[in-house]
């Protein structure tokens, strides 16, 4: 969805270009607030884009202005500002507002601002799963981002391979001697 609407406001040979700020609500909570910066990560993974940063537009920092500074400092000429929210509202209106006066104080930066997530199918086959898997017994939520479960791009080879974990031999921190030999922490 996320990509969606980011595809309504750039092309894709803009891409390589572009730095996209998303932008979550904010939360006193440090969990609520790192899943924002895992979503961005995974955002970022196999879309072609200069990077993703986060922001908060509230509760949280750093905000949209500060947030548009960092990707401006980090050398972005253009910047979309991606909504992570479901639905309009004021805290959507607010990410909107933010992002059109730091705008117009860098006329130098292409900054455009994508819509919200909105009603889709996918929304709505997603809480009927989530409905049918409560009904169950079987919550998987960490699977959803898993490479092995769900295609997710630039790793759509992995779906269904098996996992094998894998060692870092030049890193010392994975290789220690116990007492029972060296060993390596597979992850």
């Amino acid at each position: 969805m996320l990509e969606r609407r980011l595809d309504e406001v750039l092309t894709p040979e803009e891409r390589a270009g572009t730095t996209v700020l998303l932008v979550g609500r904010g939360s006193t909570d440090p969990d609520a607030n790192a899943e924002v910066a895992k979503v961005a990560r995974l955002f970022w993974e196999g879309r072609g884009l200069a990077g993703v940063e986060t922001a908060f537009v509230s509760l949280a920092a750093p905000d949209v202005p500060s947030g548009l500074e960092r990707c401006r400092l980090l050398g972005a000429r253009r910047v979309v500002v991606l909504p992570y929210f479901l639905f309009a509202g004021i805290l959507p209106t607010r990410v909107r507002q933010q992002a059109a006066d730091w705008a117009a104080g860098h006329p130098e930066l292409d900054v455009r601002v994508a819509g919200v997530m909105g009603a889709t199918d996918e929304l709505a086959e997603l809480v009927l799963e989530r409905y049918r898997e409560a009904l169950a017994g079987d919550l998987r939520m960490n699977c959803d981002t898993c490479v092995y479960r769900i295609a997710m791009p630039g790793f759509e080879d992995r779906v269904g391979a098996e996992q094998r974990p894998h060692h870092h031999p030049d890193d010392p921190a994975h290789a220690h001697d116990h007492g029972h030999g060296p060993h390596s922490h597979a992850h």
